[in-house]
């Protein structure tokens, strides 16, 4: 448009000056070559042209300005309905909250407004005696921390102390005065065969009938919760292999003593026998190595992390286990359910592991070592940097390793010489594995040989598999990764087991249906 006005000013003669009204003062060319109505329209056309940067500049401040207008009107808007939002809200809680208690209502008229009764309600102030509403509540610590699992894990108490009570004092008498009958006579009869024979069928019947089948009895008679039995069970197998020690320990030393000190031959004092039944260690001498003092300070210590460690179990079965196998009974058996089971638990089952052996193998014997001055601290051993299962075993539990190894290895050998080491290594295993499956079936209640079959199937072939000779990380690596499968195995099965007793009890069953595991029904079952 620009370049063609230009042209119509260098080419029509009165484009240059002052257009007026006045017909006459047009040229009578432009009007006959170009006509009347183009020539208006020229004209109006060329009085309305301003420069295009000026109006361009004016277009931008004109819109910008009415986006501005625009923008702080909804602005306006928008707090206007946040506020009216956030009042009706306000209102509604607080007539909401007052109808919860009736001594507000009086004050408020009939005839007020919604708004005139929420200010009603805030101003108004509740008499003394009806400001604050008592209820039966319990306090939020209870909520969160609930420890009936504990007290009834651990119920019956007075029970398993009169149980331990009886063990302890039948082990103390009873093996001792045996030993010491025995030995008092022995160089003096012609018959030390049958002497030994008879007063070992004594102390063998005391093994069986005083601390096996009596608390046993006692376990399954009263009832007692899994955590009460553990301790009872465990007390057991400890006095029973602290009476063998003692026993076996003694009679080689009287047997090959020839001479005679007054008529009595030597055998260990009363006071030994008793300190040894306290000490933390499984192999009778007649002097250990002791310390000077005792830091009770250290003993304290101790108990205490025990008692977190306990605590901090309980945790893990409540948050970690139960919330996993409550159900799991009642779901349908697959493969996949299996899988997914056994590596929930693979977490659950390492940290309780973890804490049974710095609980006891650390915090428990450490404790009951510095009360009775006991300077061998050697309860284990870097089992953590084991490379092969035989040195895991050795390094675990020092404590019991070294009662198997000499009353359990080297005595087959002495039997049986030393050409059947196989042989010692596997009636080893199998001790071990009978008296674990033994402690957990008598403590859950209920015959299911899962830790049985880890022991004598993975464990003797991981044994003889990963033997010393295999060195290096990657070693550890395989050593770790299948302790943390065993461990997700143990308590997935064991607790479907639980659980499956509970949900699918039997009315009168026979002795194959104790000895089959109820979880493999009870999914059918429901």
């Amino acid at each position: 448009m620009s370049c063609y006005l230009f042209w119509i000013r260098r080419n029509v003669p009165e484009a240059d000056g002052e257009w007026d009204n006045n017909d006459a003062s047009r040229p009578a060319y432009f009007r006959e070559v170009y006509g009347w109505g183009w020539y208006e329209s020229l004209r109006g056309t060329w009085r309305g042209v301003r420069p295009i940067g000026k109006v361009d500049a004016e277009y931008a401040i004109n819109k910008k300005m009415q986006l501005k207008l625009k923008a702080e009107q909804m602005k306006n808007d928008l707090l206007r309905q946040l506020d009216s939002h956030f009042n009706h809200f306000v209102d509604d809680l607080i007539d909401e909250s007052t109808t919860l208690d009736s001594s507000v209502t009086p004050f408020l008229s009939a005839s007020m407004t919604k708004e005139q009764a929420a200010m009603a309600n805030r101003q108004a102030r509740a008499p003394p005696e009806k400001g604050k509403h008592f209820m039966s509540r319990r306090s939020l610590l209870e909520l969160v921390l609930d420890f009936d699992l504990l007290v009834y894990a651990f119920g019956r108490f007075p029970i398993v102390i009169s149980t331990w009570l009886c063990m302890f004092l039948s082990t103390l008498l009873i093996p001792y005065g045996l030993f010491l009958f025995w030995a008092s006579g022995y160089q003096a009869t012609k018959h030390k065969v049958l002497r030994t024979v008879f007063f070992g069928v004594l102390f063998l019947l005391f093994q069986t009938l005083g601390l096996w089948a009596a608390p046993v009895y006692t376990v399954i008679h009263f009832q007692l919760p899994p955590a009460s039995r553990f301790i009872v069970i465990l007390e057991q197998v400890r006095l029973m292999m602290k009476a063998h020690s003692f026993i076996r320990e003694n009679l080689s030393r009287v047997a090959m003593n020839r001479e005679k000190n007054g008529g009595i031959q030597q055998v260990p004092q009363f006071s030994h026998y008793l300190y040894f039944l306290f000490a933390p260690t499984l192999i009778y001498r007649d002097n250990y190595p002791r310390n000077p003092t005792i830091r009770w300070s250290y003993v304290a210590t101790k108990f205490a992390q025990v008692l977190g460690c306990l605590f901090y179990a309980y945790y893990i079965f409540v948050r970690l286990c139960i919330p996993l196998f409550r159900n799991i009974s009642r779901e349908p058996f697959s493969l996949k359910v299996l899988v997914l089971c056994i590596f929930n638990s693979i977490l659950p089952g390492v940290l309780v592991l973890f804490l049974a052996f710095f609980a006891f193998l650390h915090c428990w014997l450490n404790a009951f070592a510095e009360m009775l001055q006991f300077a061998d601290r050697m309860f284990y051993k870097d089992w953590w940097n084991s490379t092969s299962f035989a040195n895991y075993y050795r390094t675990w539990n020092v404590v019991v390793h070294d009662w198997l190894y000499y009353y359990a290895y080297k005595d087959f050998l002495w039997l049986f010489t030393h050409r059947f080491r196989a042989a010692a290594m596997l009636s080893v295993f199998t001790v071990s594995a009978v008296v674990h499956e033994y402690v957990l079936a008598v403590c859950f209640g209920f015959f299911y040989p899962v830790l049985f079959c880890l022991f004598m199937c993975f464990g003797m072939a991981f044994n003889f598999v990963l033997h010393d000779r295999r060195k290096g990380p990657v070693w550890n690596v395989v050593m770790w990764t299948s302790l943390f499968l065993g461990q997700g195995m143990l308590v997935c099965l064991y607790s479907q087991e639980w659980y499956a007793q509970q949900h699918c009890p039997l009315t009168n069953p026979s002795f194959l249906d104790m000895l089959k595991p109820r979880s493999w029904t009870c999914r059918l079952n429901s």
